[in-house]
């Protein structure tokens, strides 16, 4: 099982995307998260003993530590990662204090995600001035130092990005071993000062020429980690169904600061959806989330596994929840398009099955 563990709530940067729109008023939800715990905490407050004793029950756990910025708390980090029961740690961060981990615990990471936007000028103008600079040094740094794990840049995107200048710059720094992006896309109710609607067919007809460049990239025979086009090639190509694609509620949780589990690190607070606390849950036995209408009888269900557990229950865009979906569609035909230059590609032996392998349910939603 995968566990999501917010170490902490608070964060020292004030993204454009994240937490500056706490300073906006929101529109209506056309749903609601239900019953609020009131009991959170800003930092995690539970006992390491309960924490410990949850983690030992799953011998296969994964931990990712994540936030708000985790290495704000850099010794209960550290801490944790000396005397919890885990074997494989992951972490979430913006980057700013990576290196103050030191190597000795970052080069014993399986995965690090480091968020970043694309250029040097979207990422400033969204994350704050210098923030480029700083991460992507963290990022060359680590490796001087001996990481060897996975480093994951996990862009946000919003109006302002060309998704396929923005993948590609990250791309052609060999800087990170994968990509992933998020949608700034009905996690707020924001939809009214948005121009999303006119925005994403652009944005569609980026992903359709990232994908054709995502294929020529293989005739190296290396596929790129590209994560929106990972997981989804690989079961096109078997012919794999799927559930929630970042497996929250079923294989992947997340673990509050005053120790519930929901069913996913956004779902802060929403006590109806809580899977159990620490203290007496059995991690073989905790209950699915699962993810609700319109996405069970939507006609391609099998492929997508559902859009955002969270944006499906609290509607924060309304009516216009169907708004994102069209991206979705767009993003299994434009795969589909270059399907058959994949299927050459193996036949050919410039790659196999295996060359698509990765890790699944490590924080990338993978639909963006």
């Amino acid at each position: 099982m995968f566990y999501h563990l917010m170490v902490t709530d608070d964060c020292n940067l004030c993204c454009s995307y994240c937490r500056a729109k706490m300073f906006d008023e929101e529109d209506e939800p056309a749903g609601s998260p239900g019953t609020i715990d009131e009991t959170i905490t800003e930092n995690f407050s539970c006992g390491k003993r309960e924490l410990y004793a949850f983690l030992e029950k799953d011998a296969d756990a994964v931990l990712t530590f994540i936030g708000g910025e985790p290495l704000l708390n850099i010794p209960f980090v550290r801490e944790v990662m000396d005397e919890a029961p885990v074997k494989r740690f992951m972490l979430q961060t913006n980057g700013t204090k990576l290196l103050e981990l030191g190597a000795e615990y970052i080069n014993r990471f399986e995965t690090i995600l480091i968020s970043i936007d694309g250029d040097k000028e979207l990422t400033d103008g969204h994350r704050g001035y210098g923030i480029y600079e700083t991460v992507t040094s963290a990022a060359r740094k680590i490796r001087e130092d001996g990481f060897t794990g996975e480093l994951i840049a996990r862009m946000t995107i919003a109006e302002d990005t060309e998704i396929f200048s923005a993948v590609t710059h990250l791309a052609d720094t060999k800087l990170f071993s994968s990509i992933h992006w998020q949608m700034d896309a009905d996690f707020t109710g924001d939809l009214s000062r948005r121009r999303f609607a006119e925005w994403k067919n652009g944005y569609n007809a980026g992903i359709r020429r990232l994908a054709e460049e995502w294929v020529s990239r293989m005739q190296s025979g290396t596929v790129p980690k590209w994560y929106p086009f990972l997981s989804t090639t690989e079961d096109l190509l078997t012919g794999q169904k799927t559930k929630l694609r970042c497996g929250s509620g079923y294989v992947n949780y997340s673990i509050m600061t005053n120790g519930f589990i929901a069913p996913c690190p956004i779902m802060v607070g929403m006590a109806d959806y809580y899977a159990g606390h620490i203290s007496s849950a059995n991690p073989a036995e905790l209950p699915e989330i699962p993810i609700q209408e319109p996405c069970l009888s939507c006609d391609i269900y099998d492929f997508c596994g559902g859009r955002c557990l969270y944006s499906n229950i609290v509607r924060p865009w309304g009516e216009e929840y169907a708004l994102v979906c069209d991206t979705v569609r767009n993003l299994k035909e434009s795969l589909e398009a270059v399907l058959p230059r994949i299927e050459e590609l193996m036949k050919s032996c410039v790659l196999s099955l295996e060359s698509f392998a990765h890790t699944r349910y490590n924080g990338c939603e993978i639909i963006p």
